[in-house]
């Protein structure tokens, strides 16, 4: 077999995700008219601010998530490369 025929495909459902993961935030703060409001206000706080703070956490959380994704996605890679028996390049 040559290398071209071993070789994993670039794109994995799996990096699909992370790649989803970490362009949410950007299109949900990019997307200004969707939250350019003031109600509904949440105690107190214009719909503007708070949903923002909100995408701060989402987008936390979403980050983790892609970094997990990640090293899972490498750890088998390593793992697959092992068992095949031999270094790739």
């Amino acid at each position: 077999m040559s290398d071209e025929e071993t070789r994993e495909p670039v794109v994995t459902p799996t990096r699909v995700v992370i790649a989803l993961c970490l362009i949410a935030p950007f299109v949900a703060m990019l997307w200004v008219g969707s939250y350019a409001k003031a109600d509904p206000a949440f105690i107190g706080i214009p719909f503007f601010y708070w949903y923002q703070m909100l995408w701060v956490l989402i987008s936390t959380a979403l980050t983790m998530i892609a970094y997990k994704l990640w090293q899972r996605d490498q750890r088998g890679q390593r793992a697959r490369r092992a068992q095949g028996g031999g270094a790739s390049k």
